[in-house]
């Protein structure tokens, strides 16, 4: 009989629709990504691209197949969106479709990684001069949305520095905001197997933030974790849980943007069995519809959570 280990689960990718494929997928790049994989639909007019750091001497998975990594960003097309001037993707940061907040990349010199990036007219939400937070900045995509970035190493430690490699950055997070920081602590941790790796308690601000990853188990060795890939925020917002009528939206519904996250595992079918016995809601169960090969499971605040095969452990591996 079939078995699954959550140990040997990875927050596989967050998917985002993009309104402009070569945009996107030249934005990213300057921050350093790589197209590792790419699904082409053009029955159904839509494309899949898959973007990752995969230097092969720096990147944390180097040349790893996809579904064998953590950090992966899926970009999802339909086509004829980039020629319809009035197609607008929400980036999930205001109403309405306030839900998912942003995805963040860590980098070694945050100083000389903003200015290269200025250089290159990205535009940000914050630069790093703005505001009192000096060691975190937001660029805007093509499409509006949020990347934040963040220094792997301290920011007082590399102000001087003047250089940056794209080959030492991770896809370090994704930010979703939850309703119930409780409940969804829970979801992710007892039925989806994270662990919770860092807490960051704002009372003064009335909010708090989570950090958790795969694997099960393993907690943060020190630091804040800015080295690592796959990890995933929770943003909660004092007081939402008491609000009968609150809720985020989770970008599958009017507006779009914002998709959902991915979790490869050991085994698809024993690990959909296992969150069948742990009581969670689905979006499409393995035997729902033709595709056999993937299952969406739904999070308390009704995000979705794609769930496939690592081919790694698929018949003795690749």
């Amino acid at each position: 009989m079939a078995s699954t280990d959550p140990s040997k689960y990875l927050l596989n990718h967050s998917m985002l629709r993009v309104k402009d494929p070569q945009a996107s997928t030249t934005f990213y790049s300057l921050l350093g990504m790589k197209q590792i994989h790419k699904i082409p639909n053009p029955d159904n007019k839509f494309d899949l691209y898959f973007l990752a750091y995969d230097d092969p001497t720096k990147a944390a998975s180097p040349q790893a197949h996809w579904t064998d990594r953590q950090g992966v960003l899926e970009l999802t097309h339909n086509y004829g969106s980039e020629n319809d001037p009035s197609f607008k993707i929400a980036n999930g940061n205001s109403d309405p479709g306030k839900g998912f907040g942003h995805v963040c990349v860590s980098v070694d010199n945050i100083q000389a990684a903003c200015t290269r990036l200025e250089k290159a007219d990205v535009k940000f939400q914050k630069k790093l001069s703005d505001g009192r937070m000096r060691h975190i900045a937001f660029a805007l995509d093509p499409d509006g949305y949020w990347v934040e970035i963040v220094g792997q190493n301290p920011a007082d430690k590399t102000e001087e520095v003047t250089t940056t490699d794209v080959g030492t950055y991770r896809f370090n997070h994704t930010m979703i905001r939850v309703k119930d920081h409780q409940k969804s602590l829970d979801f992710y941790q007892k039925k989806m197997g994270m662990t919770l790796v860092r807490t960051h308690e704002n009372p003064s601000a009335e909010f708090n933030l989570y950090f958790l990853g795969y694997p099960a188990g393993e907690a943060l060795s020190g630091g804040n974790g800015s080295a690592r890939e796959g990890l995933l925020e929770l943003t909660w917002n004092y007081g939402t849980e008491k609000d009968e009528k609150f809720s985020y939206h989770n970008g599958n519904t009017e507006p779009q943007g914002f998709g959902h996250i991915c979790i490869s595992v050991d085994d698809l079918g024993a690990a959909c069995e296992r969150f069948e016995k742990e009581g969670v809601e689905w979006k499409k169960r393995l035997t729902d519809g033709r595709m056999k090969n993937i299952a969406f499971v739904l999070d308390p605040d009704g995000y979705w959570i794609e769930v496939v095969q690592n081919e790694k452990f698929k018949n003795g591996g690749f």
